[in-house]
Protein backbone atom coordinates (compact mmCIF):
# COMPACT_ATOMS: atom_id res chain seq x y z
CA UNK A 1 0.00 0.00 0.00
CA UNK A 2 1.22 3.46 -0.82
CA UNK A 3 2.24 5.93 1.85
CA UNK A 4 1.35 9.34 0.42
CA UNK A 5 1.25 12.54 2.53
CA UNK A 6 -2.19 14.01 3.14
CA UNK A 7 -3.24 16.87 0.94
CA UNK A 8 -1.89 15.44 -2.29
CA UNK A 9 -4.32 14.84 -5.17
CA UNK A 10 -5.90 11.40 -5.46
CA UNK A 11 -6.23 9.56 -8.78
CA UNK A 12 -8.67 6.63 -8.78
CA UNK A 13 -8.50 3.91 -11.44
CA UNK A 14 -11.55 1.65 -11.82
CA UNK A 15 -10.61 -1.82 -13.09
CA UNK A 16 -7.33 -3.72 -13.34
CA UNK A 17 -7.53 -5.28 -16.78
CA UNK A 18 -5.07 -4.50 -19.54
CA UNK A 19 -6.05 -0.81 -19.58
CA UNK A 20 -6.47 -0.27 -15.85
CA UNK A 21 -3.29 -2.08 -14.84
CA UNK A 22 -1.21 -0.16 -17.36
CA UNK A 23 -2.83 3.16 -16.38
CA UNK A 24 -2.09 2.56 -12.69
CA UNK A 25 1.49 1.59 -13.51
CA UNK A 26 2.04 4.69 -15.63
CA UNK A 27 0.47 6.95 -13.00
CA UNK A 28 2.56 5.52 -10.18
CA UNK A 29 5.69 6.04 -12.25
CA UNK A 30 4.92 9.61 -13.30
CA UNK A 31 3.37 10.79 -10.03
CA UNK A 32 5.63 9.06 -7.52
CA UNK A 33 5.34 11.06 -4.28
CA UNK A 34 3.20 13.69 -6.02
CA UNK A 35 -0.22 12.05 -5.83
CA UNK A 36 -2.01 9.07 -4.34
CA UNK A 37 -2.94 6.44 -6.93
CA UNK A 38 -5.82 4.16 -5.94
CA UNK A 39 -6.89 1.09 -7.90
CA UNK A 40 -10.35 -0.40 -7.33
CA UNK A 41 -10.78 -3.97 -8.58
CA UNK A 42 -12.85 -7.02 -7.67
CA UNK A 43 -9.75 -9.26 -7.33
CA UNK A 44 -6.21 -8.72 -6.11
CA UNK A 45 -4.74 -9.90 -9.40
CA UNK A 46 -4.43 -8.90 -13.03
CA UNK A 47 -5.77 -11.71 -15.23
CA UNK A 48 -3.70 -12.44 -18.33
CA UNK A 49 -6.72 -13.58 -20.30
CA UNK A 50 -5.02 -14.77 -23.54
CA UNK A 51 -3.67 -17.85 -21.73
CA UNK A 52 -7.00 -18.80 -20.15
CA UNK A 53 -7.61 -21.70 -22.61
CA UNK A 54 -4.39 -23.30 -21.35
CA UNK A 55 -5.73 -23.16 -17.80
CA UNK A 56 -8.97 -24.78 -18.96
CA UNK A 57 -7.07 -27.66 -20.55
CA UNK A 58 -4.64 -28.18 -17.66
CA UNK A 59 -1.51 -26.97 -19.44
CA UNK A 60 -1.07 -24.05 -17.01
CA UNK A 61 -1.71 -23.62 -13.31
CA UNK A 62 -4.30 -20.83 -12.84
CA UNK A 63 -1.88 -18.92 -10.63
CA UNK A 64 0.41 -18.42 -13.63
CA UNK A 65 -2.02 -16.03 -15.33
CA UNK A 66 -3.04 -14.36 -12.05
CA UNK A 67 -0.48 -11.60 -11.60
CA UNK A 68 -0.43 -9.97 -8.16
CA UNK A 69 -1.49 -6.32 -8.21
CA UNK A 70 0.34 -5.45 -5.02
CA UNK A 71 3.56 -7.05 -6.32
CA UNK A 72 3.49 -5.36 -9.72
CA UNK A 73 2.07 -2.03 -8.49
CA UNK A 74 3.80 -1.52 -5.12
CA UNK A 75 3.23 2.24 -5.08
CA UNK A 76 -0.52 1.91 -5.74
CA UNK A 77 -3.18 1.57 -3.05
CA UNK A 78 -5.49 -1.37 -3.83
CA UNK A 79 -9.16 -1.32 -2.82
CA UNK A 80 -10.94 -4.64 -3.32
CA UNK A 81 -14.50 -4.29 -4.53
CA UNK A 82 -16.94 -3.76 -7.38
CA UNK A 83 -17.75 -0.15 -8.28
CA UNK A 84 -21.52 0.34 -8.31
CA UNK A 85 -21.88 4.14 -8.20
CA UNK A 86 -20.09 7.18 -9.60
CA UNK A 87 -21.13 10.70 -8.54
CA UNK A 88 -19.52 12.95 -11.12
CA UNK A 89 -20.78 16.14 -9.46
CA UNK A 90 -19.44 15.24 -6.01
CA UNK A 91 -16.35 13.53 -7.52
CA UNK A 92 -16.81 10.32 -5.54
CA UNK A 93 -17.25 6.65 -6.38
CA UNK A 94 -19.02 3.95 -4.41
CA UNK A 95 -17.91 0.34 -4.29
CA UNK A 96 -18.86 -2.83 -2.44
CA UNK A 97 -16.08 -4.97 -1.01
CA UNK A 98 -16.01 -8.81 -1.07
CA UNK A 99 -17.79 -8.97 2.30
CA UNK A 100 -20.68 -6.81 1.15
CA UNK A 101 -19.62 -3.59 2.89
CA UNK A 102 -20.21 -0.37 0.95
CA UNK A 103 -17.51 2.30 0.72
CA UNK A 104 -17.20 5.76 -0.81
CA UNK A 105 -14.00 7.18 -2.21
CA UNK A 106 -13.25 10.76 -3.21
CA UNK A 107 -11.16 11.48 -6.28
CA UNK A 108 -9.44 14.43 -7.94
CA UNK A 109 -8.94 12.50 -11.17
CA UNK A 110 -10.83 9.41 -12.30
CA UNK A 111 -9.84 6.78 -14.88
CA UNK A 112 -12.65 4.46 -16.02
CA UNK A 113 -11.23 1.11 -17.19
CA UNK A 114 -13.94 -1.28 -16.04
CA UNK A 115 -13.72 -3.50 -19.08
CA UNK A 116 -16.46 -5.76 -20.40
CA UNK A 117 -18.82 -8.66 -19.74
CA UNK A 118 -20.22 -11.55 -21.77
CA UNK A 119 -22.28 -10.59 -24.79
CA UNK A 120 -25.69 -12.24 -24.46
CA UNK A 121 -28.11 -12.87 -27.31
CA UNK A 122 -31.88 -13.45 -26.89
CA UNK A 123 -31.69 -17.17 -27.61
CA UNK A 124 -33.96 -19.42 -25.50
CA UNK A 125 -32.08 -21.49 -22.96
CA UNK A 126 -28.61 -20.04 -23.55
CA UNK A 127 -28.48 -18.08 -20.27
CA UNK A 128 -29.56 -21.20 -18.37
CA UNK A 129 -27.47 -23.91 -20.04
CA UNK A 130 -24.41 -22.21 -21.55
CA UNK A 131 -21.26 -21.06 -19.79
CA UNK A 132 -18.97 -18.26 -20.84
CA UNK A 133 -15.21 -18.09 -20.82
CA UNK A 134 -14.25 -14.87 -19.06
CA UNK A 135 -12.16 -15.78 -16.03
CA UNK A 136 -10.44 -18.42 -13.94
CA UNK A 137 -13.68 -19.77 -12.39
CA UNK A 138 -15.07 -20.47 -15.89
CA UNK A 139 -11.82 -22.10 -16.98
CA UNK A 140 -11.66 -24.37 -13.93
CA UNK A 141 -15.34 -25.19 -14.30
CA UNK A 142 -14.90 -26.12 -17.95
CA UNK A 143 -11.95 -28.41 -17.20
CA UNK A 144 -13.88 -30.18 -14.43
CA UNK A 145 -17.05 -30.33 -16.52
CA UNK A 146 -15.35 -31.87 -19.55
CA UNK A 147 -13.50 -34.37 -17.36
CA UNK A 148 -16.75 -35.27 -15.58
CA UNK A 149 -18.62 -35.80 -18.85
CA UNK A 150 -15.98 -38.26 -20.04
CA UNK A 151 -16.05 -40.12 -16.71
CA UNK A 152 -19.86 -40.28 -16.67
CA UNK A 153 -19.87 -41.44 -20.29
CA UNK A 154 -17.53 -44.26 -19.36
CA UNK A 155 -19.79 -45.28 -16.49
CA UNK A 156 -23.06 -45.48 -18.44
CA UNK A 157 -24.44 -48.18 -20.70
CA UNK A 158 -27.18 -45.93 -22.08
CA UNK A 159 -26.62 -45.78 -25.87
CA UNK A 160 -28.12 -42.27 -26.05
CA UNK A 161 -26.50 -40.76 -22.97
CA UNK A 162 -22.94 -41.76 -23.80
CA UNK A 163 -22.61 -39.91 -27.15
CA UNK A 164 -24.40 -36.87 -25.69
CA UNK A 165 -21.84 -36.63 -22.89
CA UNK A 166 -19.05 -37.04 -25.44
CA UNK A 167 -20.32 -34.13 -27.57
CA UNK A 168 -19.10 -30.60 -26.88
CA UNK A 169 -20.43 -27.46 -28.59
CA UNK A 170 -18.50 -24.17 -28.76
CA UNK A 171 -20.32 -21.11 -30.13
CA UNK A 172 -18.14 -18.38 -31.62
CA UNK A 173 -15.16 -18.99 -33.93
CA UNK A 174 -13.25 -15.85 -33.00
CA UNK A 175 -10.01 -15.97 -31.03
CA UNK A 176 -11.37 -17.45 -27.82
CA UNK A 177 -13.75 -19.99 -29.34
CA UNK A 178 -11.16 -21.21 -31.81
CA UNK A 179 -8.51 -21.62 -29.12
CA UNK A 180 -10.93 -23.36 -26.74
CA UNK A 181 -12.06 -25.87 -29.39
CA UNK A 182 -8.54 -26.48 -30.70
CA UNK A 183 -7.01 -27.06 -27.28
CA UNK A 184 -9.90 -28.76 -25.50
CA UNK A 185 -10.21 -31.46 -28.14
CA UNK A 186 -6.65 -32.45 -27.21
CA UNK A 187 -7.76 -32.64 -23.58
CA UNK A 188 -10.58 -35.09 -24.36
CA UNK A 189 -8.17 -37.13 -26.49
CA UNK A 190 -5.97 -37.51 -23.41
CA UNK A 191 -8.93 -38.24 -21.14
CA UNK A 192 -10.11 -41.23 -23.16
CA UNK A 193 -6.66 -42.69 -23.73
CA UNK A 194 -6.52 -46.14 -22.11
CA UNK A 195 -10.22 -46.20 -21.14
CA UNK A 196 -11.60 -49.46 -22.52
CA UNK A 197 -15.18 -48.41 -21.79
CA UNK A 198 -14.89 -45.64 -24.37
CA UNK A 199 -13.04 -47.63 -27.00
CA UNK A 200 -14.47 -46.64 -30.35
CA UNK A 201 -16.56 -43.79 -28.88
CA UNK A 202 -15.72 -40.55 -30.73
CA UNK A 203 -15.18 -37.32 -28.84
CA UNK A 204 -17.25 -34.92 -30.92
CA UNK A 205 -16.39 -31.22 -30.88
CA UNK A 206 -18.47 -28.67 -32.81
CA UNK A 207 -17.36 -25.08 -33.44
CA UNK A 208 -20.19 -22.84 -34.65
CA UNK A 209 -20.19 -19.33 -36.10
CA UNK A 210 -22.48 -17.33 -38.36
CA UNK A 211 -19.43 -16.03 -40.24
CA UNK A 212 -18.29 -17.82 -43.37
CA UNK A 213 -14.96 -18.91 -41.86
CA UNK A 214 -13.15 -19.28 -38.56
CA UNK A 215 -11.24 -16.25 -37.34
CA UNK A 216 -13.06 -14.06 -39.88
CA UNK A 217 -11.11 -10.98 -38.79
CA UNK A 218 -7.78 -12.44 -39.90
CA UNK A 219 -5.92 -12.94 -43.14
CA UNK A 220 -7.64 -15.71 -45.13
CA UNK A 221 -4.44 -17.77 -45.31
CA UNK A 222 -4.10 -17.93 -41.54
CA UNK A 223 -7.82 -18.47 -41.09
CA UNK A 224 -7.41 -21.45 -43.43
CA UNK A 225 -4.48 -22.69 -41.31
CA UNK A 226 -6.59 -22.65 -38.16
CA UNK A 227 -9.46 -24.33 -40.00
CA UNK A 228 -7.15 -27.08 -41.24
CA UNK A 229 -5.74 -27.75 -37.75
CA UNK A 230 -9.22 -27.93 -36.27
CA UNK A 231 -10.50 -30.34 -38.89
CA UNK A 232 -7.40 -32.55 -38.65
CA UNK A 233 -8.14 -32.91 -34.94
CA UNK A 234 -11.70 -33.93 -35.66
CA UNK A 235 -13.42 -30.66 -34.76
CA UNK A 236 -16.56 -30.15 -36.85
CA UNK A 237 -16.43 -26.54 -38.01
CA UNK A 238 -19.92 -25.28 -38.87
CA UNK A 239 -19.81 -21.85 -40.50
CA UNK A 240 -23.01 -19.96 -41.20
CA UNK A 241 -24.51 -21.79 -38.23
CA UNK A 242 -25.41 -20.89 -34.66
CA UNK A 243 -27.72 -22.03 -31.85
CA UNK A 244 -31.46 -21.41 -31.99
CA UNK A 245 -32.33 -23.01 -28.66
CA UNK A 246 -30.56 -24.68 -25.75
CA UNK A 247 -32.05 -27.27 -23.42
CA UNK A 248 -30.79 -29.63 -20.72
CA UNK A 249 -30.64 -32.38 -23.35
CA UNK A 250 -28.87 -30.50 -26.13
CA UNK A 251 -29.01 -27.64 -28.62
CA UNK A 252 -31.03 -26.98 -31.73
CA UNK A 253 -28.92 -25.42 -34.45
CA UNK A 254 -30.01 -22.69 -36.83
CA UNK A 255 -30.04 -25.24 -39.68
CA UNK A 256 -32.65 -27.28 -37.80
CA UNK A 257 -30.41 -30.08 -36.53
CA UNK A 258 -30.73 -31.09 -32.87
CA UNK A 259 -27.40 -32.00 -31.26
CA UNK A 260 -27.63 -33.99 -28.00
CA UNK A 261 -24.99 -32.60 -25.64
CA UNK A 262 -24.36 -31.62 -22.02
CA UNK A 263 -21.76 -28.96 -22.89
CA UNK A 264 -22.36 -25.52 -24.43
CA UNK A 265 -19.46 -23.05 -24.31
CA UNK A 266 -20.39 -19.45 -25.18
CA UNK A 267 -17.59 -17.45 -26.86
CA UNK A 268 -19.51 -14.98 -29.02
CA UNK A 269 -17.77 -11.86 -27.74
CA UNK A 270 -18.08 -9.17 -25.11
CA UNK A 271 -19.91 -5.92 -24.45
CA UNK A 272 -18.94 -2.94 -22.28
CA UNK A 273 -19.48 -3.29 -18.55
CA UNK A 274 -23.03 -2.13 -17.66
CA UNK A 275 -21.52 0.41 -15.24
CA UNK A 276 -21.00 2.60 -18.32
CA UNK A 277 -24.77 2.87 -18.74
CA UNK A 278 -25.21 4.04 -15.13
CA UNK A 279 -22.87 7.01 -15.41
CA UNK A 280 -25.22 9.31 -17.31
CA UNK A 281 -22.46 10.04 -19.81
CA UNK A 282 -22.70 10.10 -23.62
CA UNK A 283 -22.30 6.58 -25.03
CA UNK A 284 -21.48 5.14 -28.43
CA UNK A 285 -22.01 1.41 -28.93
CA UNK A 286 -22.40 1.19 -25.16
CA UNK A 287 -18.95 2.71 -24.58
CA UNK A 288 -18.17 6.03 -22.89
CA UNK A 289 -17.45 8.75 -25.46
CA UNK A 290 -13.98 10.30 -25.15
CA UNK A 291 -11.84 12.66 -27.20
CA UNK A 292 -8.57 11.68 -28.82
CA UNK A 293 -6.76 12.27 -25.52
CA UNK A 294 -9.14 9.84 -23.75
CA UNK A 295 -10.81 12.57 -21.68
CA UNK A 296 -14.54 12.00 -21.22
CA UNK A 297 -16.60 14.64 -22.99
CA UNK A 298 -17.65 17.57 -20.78
CA UNK A 299 -15.77 16.06 -17.79
CA UNK A 300 -12.57 17.89 -16.94
CA UNK A 301 -11.37 15.29 -14.42
CA UNK A 302 -12.49 11.98 -15.93
CA UNK A 303 -10.75 9.75 -18.50
CA UNK A 304 -11.80 6.38 -19.95
CA UNK A 305 -9.82 3.67 -21.73
CA UNK A 306 -10.02 0.06 -22.83
CA UNK A 307 -13.21 -1.85 -23.60
CA UNK A 308 -15.38 0.71 -21.80
CA UNK A 309 -14.21 3.67 -23.89
CA UNK A 310 -15.35 4.76 -27.35
CA UNK A 311 -11.91 5.84 -28.53
CA UNK A 312 -11.69 7.27 -32.07
CA UNK A 313 -9.43 5.10 -34.24
CA UNK A 314 -6.90 7.37 -35.98
CA UNK A 315 -6.20 4.68 -38.59
CA UNK A 316 -9.89 4.24 -39.47
CA UNK A 317 -11.58 7.65 -39.54
CA UNK A 318 -15.13 7.56 -38.27
CA UNK A 319 -14.70 4.25 -36.45
CA UNK A 320 -13.82 3.25 -32.90
CA UNK A 321 -10.79 1.27 -31.82
CA UNK A 322 -11.42 -2.47 -31.50
CA UNK A 323 -11.88 -3.99 -28.05
CA UNK A 324 -8.47 -5.67 -27.94
CA UNK A 325 -5.59 -6.07 -25.53
CA UNK A 326 -3.27 -4.08 -27.78
CA UNK A 327 -5.55 -1.06 -27.75
CA UNK A 328 -6.39 -1.42 -24.05
CA UNK A 329 -2.74 -1.56 -23.02
CA UNK A 330 -1.77 1.45 -25.10
CA UNK A 331 -4.81 3.44 -24.04
CA UNK A 332 -4.09 2.67 -20.39
CA UNK A 333 -0.55 3.95 -20.76
CA UNK A 334 -1.78 7.09 -22.52
CA UNK A 335 -4.50 7.71 -19.94
CA UNK A 336 -1.87 7.57 -17.21
CA UNK A 337 0.33 10.00 -19.10
CA UNK A 338 -2.49 12.45 -19.83
CA UNK A 339 -3.87 12.38 -16.29
CA UNK A 340 -0.38 13.15 -14.98
CA UNK A 341 -0.18 16.01 -17.49
CA UNK A 342 -3.45 17.42 -16.15
CA UNK A 343 -1.76 17.65 -12.75
CA UNK A 344 1.19 19.53 -14.20
CA UNK A 345 3.60 16.66 -14.89
CA UNK A 346 4.28 16.14 -18.58
CA UNK A 347 2.36 16.96 -21.75
CA UNK A 348 -0.91 15.45 -22.95
CA UNK A 349 -0.89 13.80 -26.38
CA UNK A 350 -3.56 12.20 -28.62
CA UNK A 351 -4.03 8.46 -29.05
CA UNK A 352 -2.23 6.81 -31.92
CA UNK A 353 -1.17 3.25 -32.57
CA UNK A 354 0.46 0.84 -34.99
CA UNK A 355 -0.99 -2.64 -35.31
CA UNK A 356 1.56 -5.24 -34.21
CA UNK A 357 -0.40 -8.23 -35.52
CA UNK A 358 -1.95 -11.13 -33.64
CA UNK A 359 -1.25 -14.55 -32.17
CA UNK A 360 -3.59 -17.55 -31.89
CA UNK A 361 -2.45 -20.60 -29.92
CA UNK A 362 -3.99 -23.80 -31.31
CA UNK A 363 -2.46 -26.15 -28.75
CA UNK A 364 0.17 -28.83 -29.27
CA UNK A 365 2.82 -27.59 -31.71
CA UNK A 366 0.37 -25.46 -33.68
CA UNK A 367 -0.34 -21.74 -33.74
CA UNK A 368 -1.14 -18.97 -36.20
CA UNK A 369 0.54 -15.59 -35.96
CA UNK A 370 0.94 -12.40 -37.92
CA UNK A 371 3.77 -10.49 -36.21
CA UNK A 372 4.30 -7.18 -38.01
CA UNK A 373 1.93 -8.57 -40.68
CA UNK A 374 4.19 -11.49 -41.61
CA UNK A 375 1.94 -14.59 -41.80
CA UNK A 376 3.30 -17.59 -39.90
CA UNK A 377 2.00 -20.99 -38.82
CA UNK A 378 3.22 -24.20 -37.21
CA UNK A 379 6.21 -24.31 -34.88
CA UNK A 380 7.61 -20.86 -35.86
CA UNK A 381 4.25 -19.30 -35.04
CA UNK A 382 4.14 -21.27 -31.79
CA UNK A 383 7.54 -19.88 -30.80
CA UNK A 384 6.46 -16.33 -31.64
CA UNK A 385 3.18 -16.80 -29.77
CA UNK A 386 4.74 -17.99 -26.56
CA UNK A 387 7.49 -15.42 -26.75
CA UNK A 388 4.91 -12.67 -27.16
CA UNK A 389 2.90 -13.85 -24.18
CA UNK A 390 5.96 -14.03 -21.94
CA UNK A 391 6.96 -10.52 -22.97
CA UNK A 392 3.44 -9.12 -22.51
CA UNK A 393 2.79 -10.63 -19.07
CA UNK A 394 3.60 -8.22 -16.23
CA UNK A 395 4.78 -11.08 -14.01
CA UNK A 396 4.98 -14.88 -13.47
CA UNK A 397 7.06 -15.36 -16.63
CA UNK A 398 9.49 -17.97 -15.31
CA UNK A 399 6.75 -20.02 -13.65
CA UNK A 400 4.71 -19.94 -16.86
CA UNK A 401 7.68 -21.06 -18.95
CA UNK A 402 8.38 -23.91 -16.50
CA UNK A 403 4.74 -25.06 -16.75
CA UNK A 404 5.07 -25.14 -20.54
CA UNK A 405 8.21 -27.27 -20.28
CA UNK A 406 6.55 -29.69 -17.87
CA UNK A 407 3.46 -29.88 -20.07
CA UNK A 408 5.67 -30.87 -23.00
CA UNK A 409 7.57 -33.53 -21.03
CA UNK A 410 4.96 -35.08 -18.72
CA UNK A 411 1.50 -36.59 -19.24
CA UNK A 412 -1.43 -34.28 -18.66
CA UNK A 413 -3.01 -34.59 -15.20
CA UNK A 414 -6.53 -36.02 -15.54
CA UNK A 415 -8.51 -35.26 -12.38
CA UNK A 416 -11.44 -33.13 -11.31
CA UNK A 417 -10.71 -30.48 -8.70
CA UNK A 418 -14.37 -29.98 -7.76
CA UNK A 419 -13.79 -26.34 -6.85
CA UNK A 420 -16.33 -24.64 -9.11
CA UNK A 421 -19.94 -25.71 -9.62
CA UNK A 422 -22.29 -24.54 -12.34
CA UNK A 423 -24.23 -21.94 -10.27
CA UNK A 424 -20.95 -20.15 -9.50
CA UNK A 425 -20.28 -19.36 -13.17
CA UNK A 426 -23.51 -18.01 -14.67
CA UNK A 427 -23.32 -16.78 -18.23
CA UNK A 428 -24.90 -13.45 -17.27
CA UNK A 429 -21.88 -11.95 -15.52
CA UNK A 430 -23.51 -8.52 -15.78
CA UNK A 431 -26.24 -9.38 -13.28
CA UNK A 432 -26.28 -6.71 -10.56
CA UNK A 433 -26.31 -9.41 -7.88
CA UNK A 434 -23.05 -10.87 -9.18
CA UNK A 435 -19.50 -9.53 -9.31
CA UNK A 436 -18.54 -8.16 -12.69
CA UNK A 437 -15.23 -8.50 -14.44
CA UNK A 438 -13.49 -5.32 -13.36
CA UNK A 439 -11.08 -5.17 -16.23
CA UNK A 440 -10.63 -5.60 -19.95
CA UNK A 441 -11.49 -9.08 -21.07
CA UNK A 442 -9.55 -8.66 -24.25
CA UNK A 443 -7.79 -11.24 -26.36
CA UNK A 444 -4.79 -11.73 -28.61
CA UNK A 445 -1.62 -9.91 -29.14
CA UNK A 446 -4.33 -9.61 -29.04
CA UNK A 447 -7.93 -9.46 -29.98
CA UNK A 448 -11.28 -9.80 -28.37
CA UNK A 449 -13.41 -12.77 -29.32
CA UNK A 450 -14.58 -11.18 -32.56
CA UNK A 451 -12.18 -8.34 -33.17
CA UNK A 452 -8.78 -8.17 -34.85
CA UNK A 453 -5.72 -7.18 -32.91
Amino acid sequence: MSTVPEGLPRVVVVGAGFAGHRAAHELSRRLAGRAEVVLVNSTDYFLYLPLLPEVATGALDPRRISVSLTATLPAVRLCLGVVDAVDLAAETIGYTDPEGVSHRLRYDRLVLAMGSVNKLLPIPGVAEYAHGFRGIPEALYLRDHVTRQVELAAATDDPDERPARCTFVVVGAGYTGTEVAAQACLLTRDLVRGRQELSGQPMRWLLLDLADRVLPELDERLSATADRVLRERGVQVRTGTSVDKATAEGVRLSDGEFVPTRTLVWCVGVRPDPLAELLGLPLEQGRVVVDNQLRVLDQANVWACGDAAAVPDPSRPGRLTAMTAQHATRQGRLAGRNVAASLGYGTAVPYRHRDLGFVVDLGGRDAAANPLHIPMSGLPAKTITRGYHLAAMPGNRIRTAVDWVLEALLPRQRVQLGLIRSPAVPLDTASPELPRTAGDGTRSAGGDDNEPA
